[in-house]
């Protein structure tokens, strides 16, 4: 397998109540021991592209190719795309009433494991890991107990979003505006949870309006994203740039 983890090429994707185009002609090549960073503004499509690589529902790829790790990652379900190694941390994170942290994360690692041909883990195993990450990441035990994501801060959700990403030790990462709504010391827990589980094997897409999450995570690569694709890519001065000046250069020029 080469170093390249992901590759999009020449994707248009639309939203399937409406058939709107959302994507149009997006290209992308991420290789392992990346981050990439893309910002821009509300609207520009940035989210539906972490839905489109992920496989949500209610998107429709009409043009393109997307591989991940030297697969076509259209050809895979959203549960097969995760076995895979592609993560996403969501701007929201979804409550599910009814189901308990500890049992969602057990599923999750369990499943990831079977798809792996590897051994389940069973209770004693289980708790002896998520015990040991979760002191880590500041995840109490009892939030552990409560249902997931249920009457959650949103720095409880972030932790519980990083401590997921140290457990399943994904190929790729995806963060959706991961530092939306945190407060400083919120946003550098999250920060170095993903440095912790950075290495050169693995690969980070970082979806961002402001500089802030970029001060703790460097990224090598940031992509100014608008009308469904990427306009314009430097390095981290390009960020800088915007958190300067806005995007009105830019999308004036396309």
């Amino acid at each position: 397998m080469s170093d390249t983890l992901l590759h999009i090429k020449n994707l248009y994707a639309e939203v399937t109540d409406g058939k709107k185009e959302i994507i149009k002609n997006m290209n992308l090549e991420i290789h392992a021991g990346e981050v990439h960073a893309i910002m821009g503004p509300n609207g520009a499509g940035k989210s539906t592209l972490s839905y489109v690589l992920t496989g949500k529902n209610g998107y429709n790829v009409t043009s393109g190719e997307i591989t991940f790790k030297d697969k076509d990652l259209l050809s895979l379900t959203p549960s097969e795309r995760a076995g895979e190694g592609l993560f996403l941390s969501m701007q929201y994170p979804v409550a599910i009433p009814g189901v308990s942290t500890n049992n969602f994360l057990k599923h999750a690692i369990n499943a990831q494991r079977k798809y792996k041909g590897l051994p389940e883990l069973d209770t004693a195993e289980f708790l002896k890991l998520i015990r040991s990450a979760a002191k880590e990441f500041n995840v109490s035990s009892e939030m552990l107990k409560r249902d997931i994501n249920v009457g959650f801060s949103g720095g409880e959700k972030k932790r519980l979003e990083i401590l997921q990403l140290s457990l399943l030790q994904p190929s790729l990462a995806i963060l959706d505006e991961a530092d939306s709504g945190l407060d400083i010391d919120a946003l550098h827990m999250v920060a170095e949870g993903v440095n912790k589980w950075r290495n050169e094997n693995n690969a980070l897409l970082i979806i961002t309006h402001h500089l802030d999450l970029l001060n703790h995570i460097k990224p090598d690569f940031v992509h100014i994203y608008n009308d469904g694709h990427i306009i314009s890519s430097g390095g981290r001065e390009l960020a800088e740039e915007l958190e300067k000046n806005g995007y009105k250069d830019y999308i004036r020029a396309n």
